[in-house]
C-alpha cells in the first residue's frame, strides 16, 4: 500500500499469519489502521456512528439492502478480491474465529464488500467469498453504491496506479472488520491483524 497507510511491524504481521496457518513470502502490505472507537463521531449514546443504509448486490447477483440483514449480527470487512495480502488475511480471521465459536457461530453473518466494483461482479465475488466459508456474503454494487456504503462505514479507499496489475490499478483501503449488531448498529472492531481465538473470544461476549 502506499505511503498513507500505517506500516505494521513485520513481527506482528508474522504472528498473525503464523496464527491462521498462512505462509506468504513477501509479508504485507499494510492498508490504514483505525482505531474506531477513538476515532470515529459518535452518537449521543456514546456509540460510534458507523454503519448506516446501503443498497448493494450480492454474489447472486440479487439486490440487497441493510435491513436483509436485521435479525443477526454482522461481520462486515471492506478490500477487494485482487487483494494480495490483507483482505484474504482479515476474512480467514474471520472464518477461523466463526470455525472456533461452532454452532455459535449461526448468530454471526460475515459479509465482504468490494471497493473495486469495476472488476469485483458477483461472479467474482462468489468464487472468491466460497474459499472463506459458505456462510460468507459476498456484496458489489455500482461504484456510487459502493461509496455510500464506504461512506456509511467510515471506509477510506481510493484506486492508485500498479505498472505490476494487469488492471494497471490496485485499491489502497483501510482494513478493519466491523462487528455490528442486529439493528446495524456498531459493537466492536478487528484488524486483519487480530488472531482468531481474540476476535472469536470477543465475538462470544456478544452472543
Amino acid at each position: 500500500m502506499n505511503r498513507l497507510l500505517l506500516v505494521a511491524t513485520a513481527a506482528t504481521a508474522v504472528v498473525a499469519l503464523t496464527a491462521i496457518g498462512l505462509l506468504m513470502t513477501g509479508g504485507l502490505r499494510s492498508p490504514q489502521v483505525v482505531d474506531i472507537s477513538a476515532s470515529a463521531p459518535v452518537r449521543s449514546s456514546g456509540v460510534p456512528n458507523i454503519g448506516g443504509p446501503f443498497e448493494l448486490v450480492n454474489q447472486a447477483g440479487e439486490p440487497v439492502t441493510d435491513a436483509d440483514f436485521a435479525g443477526k449480527k454482522t461481520l462486515i470487512y471492506f478490500g477487494f478480491t485482487y487483494c494480495p495480502d490483507v483482505c484474504p488475511t482479515a476474512l480467514q480471521v474471520m472464518s477461523v474465529a466463526l470455525e472456533e465459536l461452532g454452532d455459535d457461530a449461526d448468530a454471526f453473518t460475515p459479509i465482504f464488500v468490494t471497493v473495486d466494483p469495476e472488476r469485483d461482479d458477483p461472479e467474482t465475488m462468489a468464487a472468491y467469498v466460497e474459499h472463506f466459508g459458505e456462510n460468507f456474503v459476498g456484496l458489489t454494487g455500482t461504484p456510487e453504491q459502493i461509496e455510500a456504503a464506504a461512506k456509511a462505514y467510515k471506509v477510506y479507499f481510493r484506486k492508485v496506479e500498479d505498472a505490476s496489475s494487469s488492471a494497471g490499478y490496485t485499491m489502497d483501503h483501510s482494513s478493519v472488520v466491523y462487528l455490528m449488531s442486529e439493528d446495524n448498529t456498531f459493537l466492536a472492531n478487528f484488524t486483519h491483524e487480530t488472531l482468531p481465538d481474540r476476535m472469536a473470544a470477543r465475538l462470544r461476549q456478544y452472543l
